[in-house]
Formats: C-alpha cells, structure tokens, sequence
C-alpha cells in the first residue's frame, strides 16, 4: 500500500532575461531542499549551479542551453537526481517572481491564459523584466500543466498607496490613458522586512509603522503604516528614488531633454545612461560598495563624493518617510548593501538623533546572519537589520494560496 504524502513542497523560479534562479521549499518547515541558477541562457556557455542541500552537494553542468525552456528541462534533471522531481506528488506549486503587476494584481495569482494576457499588456511598463518572466511562466506550464502556477508580484504590496502618493502630478487622462503612476517594486522584501521587524519587536504588523531600506545594487525605500505600504521611492519604473549601483534614482524630467537637444542622445541612449551607467557607477566606475569604501580608505575622492550623493538621498528618503509615517518604530536595513555595509548604516542616520535614530557602533559593527536590533538599547527609535528572504516570502504566498485544502 502506498503511502500518501502532503503537497508541501513550493518550487520559487525567478527568471531573468538570461538567467534562471530556483529554489525548492518545503513548506512544513520552510526549510530549503535545493537551491540553483542557470546563467547565460541562449549562450554556448550556458552554466548551472544547482546544490541539494540535504547532503550539501554541489554540482555544475556546463553547456548551451538554447532558451528557459531547456534551462528549466536541466534543472528538473538535477531535481530528479536528487529525488525531488517536479513529478513529484509533494510538489505543491511552482511560484513566479513577476516584476509589475500593474493595479490589477494585489495578491498572488493563479495563472491561466487571462492572467497572462494582462501580465504581457503590462510589458510596455517593465520592457526589462515582464517578458522574462512570462517565458517561465509559459516554460513552467508547459513542463507541468496540470500543476498551480502563482505568479507573486514585486508591485503587489504597494497597491495599497494612497492616490495621493500613487499620482504623479501630470495631466489624469494621459496618466490613464498610458499606465502612468506610481506602482514601485521590491514588494516581496518590503513585505517580509515590515513583517520580521514587526516580529523581532515582539509586536503584530498592524501594530507598528517602519521605514524600510532595501539596499542592493537597485535600492528602495518604503514605508509601513500597520502593515500597509503607504509610500515607496520606486515608481512607474524602477529607476526613480534612490541613488542605486548603475541607475540615478531620482533627476529633473528635464535633464533629459537637455542631453536630447543639447547632447544629441537618443531614447535608448539616455535610457541605457540612466539605468545602466549612472548611480554609484557613472559617478565612480564603481557599483560595489566594498570597493568604494575600500578606494575612499584609500583617499579617493571620486569614490567619497559618490558615497556622500548616496548618503545624502537615502538620509533625505527617511526623513520624508518619518513625516509620512507621523511616528515610527523601526527603521530596517536589507539587502545585500543594507545588510552588510556598516559605515552606510552608521552615515544614513548620523544627525537623526532628534528624530530619535541612531545606531549603536558596537552593535552596527556585529556581523550576522539574522535580525537584530543595532539601535542603543534606550533608543526611541528601534534601528534593525533583517535579513530579506524574498525566495521564502514567494513560496509563503504561493503555498497560503494553493495549500489551503492539503
């Protein structure tokens, strides 16, 4: 007689333009089963990094893999390999990263062909991102249709702004017309920072208002009044707000037409500036935060100038979001620059004292791997660090979605 076993598990896909990130939870306890990434799909160099972590095995397999649909063909080999398969009867759902969902999807969704007509209608406002993931999604359905597929949006937690943070102040009908407004990004790490904060204080969600910083080589800012997102510095795109590793975060409309008529750019020109040759590295050929600390160590100026524009802004978004917010318990660092990089957490609230902010220098200098408070123990204001789990809060949607009868 065989025994019957619960779907508990969730494969999360996170599919690039040329790349392919995957892990396999286990949702009874979260805990990981395997962790991979295809890179360099459509190349002669195609290579997958694909680790079991039950025996803490690592392999590679090296060689082209034409398109997603072979890239992901390669990594349920290495699945079934290690005896988790995507036939397997444990397998709950394949949950998707999708960039922008629009204000039509608030949650996550299970896709059928209506879904993915709205997710390609979408294309036009994330033209790096949403084709991508779409090709997973098809891949995905196609290798496994009889299987849930949950597409989880990044925008999805900031659908709940205000009109008043959401609108640009351009003319109503052309912003309709044309999709125009506010939607952010980075949802999914706002939503589980907020969330792990809110725990690591001891408190419920809705009892508490935090700032959240995520902070890698694309960076953003939040905040998060009882759970809610109510304003966030990514908006149509995610080149507004924060200085970032390649993109400008936020510029005068108008610069543009300037490097048109005057610089003789194109579109594409300017675009490719602005997202992929400004931030940290148009200002000092340097995108890695490491690198830049270790040249202004070294006295270097350019590298100390681009850490200041950086320090500057992040510093200006916090105290907006302490005006919007009226009151706040936490402010909390992520990502891999948030996590990591004390002297940017130590700079970001130096001078915030009145506010209540600061951080203890002794305990913003402890590395970890788990959330911890870093503020002075008297602080008004708790200061964290909290590691995002972008992967676990996607399977976490997908498996409250799809596992309810299990």
């Amino acid at each position: 007689m065989t025994e019957h076993r619960a779907a508990t598990r969730v494969l999360v896909l996170n599919s690039g333009s040329s790349s392919l990130k995957y892990q396999l939870l286990d949702m009874r306890d979260a805990g990981r089963l395997a962790v991979g990434l295809v890179e360099r799909i459509g190349e002669q160099t195609s290579r997958l990094r694909h680790t079991c972590v039950a025996t803490g095995g690592t392999r590679e397999l090296n060689g082209p893999m034409a398109d997603h649909d072979a890239a992901l063909k390669a990594v349920a080999g290495e699945l079934a390999r290690d005896g988790l398969g995507l036939d397997s009867p444990e397998l709950a759902a394949i949950g998707h990263r999708v960039v922008h969902g629009g204000m039509f999807f608030t949650e996550p969704t299970v896709v059928d062909d209506a879904v993915l007509t709205e997710i390609e209608r979408l294309i036009p406002v994330a033209p790096l991102h949403n084709p991508a993931n779409l090709t997973g999604l098809r891949t995905a359905m196609a290798l496994r249709p009889d299987l849930p597929q949950v597409a989880v949006f990044d925008t999805a937690f900031h659908t709940t702004m205000p009109e008043s943070a959401a609108r640009y102040a351009i003319d109503t009908k052309i912003a309709d017309r044309h999709r125009v407004r506010r939607y952010g990004f980075h949802g999914t790490s706002h939503a589980y920072v907020s969330r792990e904060t809110a725990r690591l204080l001891g408190k419920a969600p809705d009892e508490v208002n935090v700032i959240v910083l995520h902070l890698g080589n694309g960076a953003s800012a939040s905040a998060v009044r009882g759970g809610r997102c109510v304003d966030t510095s990514m908006g149509l795109t995610p080149l507004e707000g924060l200085v970032m590793g390649t993109r400008s975060g936020d510029l005068d409309p108008a610069v543009i037409f300037h490097l048109q008529r005057v610089g003789g750019m194109s579109t594409d020109e300017i675009d490719t500036l602005l997202n992929k040759r400004s931030g940290l590295f148009g200002l000092c050929g340097d995108n890695d935060m490491r690198e830049i600390r270790r040249r202004i160590d070294e006295g270097d100026e350019a590298a100390q100038l681009a850490f200041d524009i950086y320090i500057h802004r992040l510093k200006k978004y916090i105290g907006a979001y302490y005006a919007v917010l009226g009151s706040v318990d936490a402010v909390a660092f992520t990502a891999g620059v948030g996590e990591n990089a004390a002297p940017v957490r130590e700079a970001a609230l130096a001078g915030l004292e009145g506010l209540g902010l600061a951080v203890d220098p002794a305990r913003n200098a402890v590395r970890g791997d788990g959330a911890r408070i870093i503020s002075p123990r008297d602080a008004r204001v708790a200061v964290a660090v909290v590691p995002t789990d972008e992967e676990l809060e996607i399977a976490t949607q997908t498996f409250a979605l799809v596992g309810k009868d299990d």
